[in-house]
């Protein structure tokens, strides 16, 4: 099913793109956008662990240097019965920790700096156990795509933007004009964090109650959840806004436009869905 809504999401926002590529250029620019498009997705689909660590900045992490890790998420894959993901550390001090890959046998958990400095063990493995259950439950790649392609049409939008303000869009007959072409310009970044959102809340909701079973109790996982939105308005994180709905907890909630655009459903209601689990 999750394999059915990358393709439906990859579809959409190839649309998106053609339209985008039409109100710039035309048929020509359609034409060049589809093939774009097409490009983005395949990417996309068969690198998008790569792309997501990419774009967060994450490195690899050895058995040597994160021992405590890598025996909590062997532990936690054998339990959830997915082979053992890819290890990776992010470069930031915010505790936060995201999961990607196109299946379980292609996945990565990616871990901050700062998480396992500020949870404790029962709440690491709670948060652990949260991302092995987006890997078990196949939503990883959903989620990867819509960052990558999210992330492109926002880089393309921006070009549109320029190109409509310097009157490269054609004529009102021909491409739109330049006010379409700074309609689409706007909308086009918007439409994609509509489609994050869409994505996103439902599956951290299944995500917790998984990885709560994963984990044998929901308590960690509670606790943690409650640190992690604390500390997100404390702690910046640098990172592209695109990649933003991947994390556990929302890594750019202390900005104003980022609520605005929240991809998490609120906290409070996943720790009171935990805290009323019976496992």
């Amino acid at each position: 099913m999750n394999t059915l809504k990358a393709w439906m999401l990859m579809g959409l926002l190839s649309v998106l793109l053609v339209f985008m590529g039409s109100a710039l250029g035309g048929e020509s620019g359609a034409f060049l956008f589809f093939l774009i498009a097409m490009g983005l997705n395949l990417f996309g689909y068969f690198k998008s662990d790569k792309i997501a660590i990419k774009m967060t900045k994450s490195y690899p992490v050895s058995e040597s240097e994160a021992p405590e890790l890598y025996d909590i998420v062997k532990r936690l894959s054998r339990r959830a019965g997915i082979p053992m993901p890819k290890l990776y550390v992010t470069p930031s001090d915010q505790p936060n920790a995201f999961a990607t890959g196109r299946n379980p046998s292609h996945a990565a958990v990616a871990v901050t700096e700062g998480l396992m400095r500020l949870l404790n063990r029962s709440e690491v493995e709670g948060v652990l156990a949260h991302e092995l259950a987006h890997i078990k439950n196949r939503d990883v790649l959903v989620g990867t795509i819509a960052a990558a392609l999210a992330g492109a049409i926002t880089m393309i939008a921006n070009v549109f933007q320029w190109a409509a303000i310097f009157g490269m869009g054609g004529d009102d007959e021909d491409g739109g004009g330049m006010v379409g072409g700074l309609i689409m310009a706007f909308l086009a970044p918007i439409a994609a964090m509509v489609i994050q959102m869409a994505i996103s809340r439902s599956r951290e909701y299944m995500a917790d109650s998984t990885g709560a079973q994963i984990a044998g109790a929901p308590e960690g996982l509670a606790s943690a959840l409650l640190k992690l939105q604390s500390a997100a308005h404390r702690i910046p994180m640098k990172t592209n806004p695109a990649s933003s709905h991947l994390f556990i907890v929302n890594p750019l909630s202390g900005a104003s436009m980022a609520k605005l655009f929240s991809t998490h459903p609120p906290i409070e209601e996943r720790v009171e869905k935990l805290h009323s689990m019976r496992l």
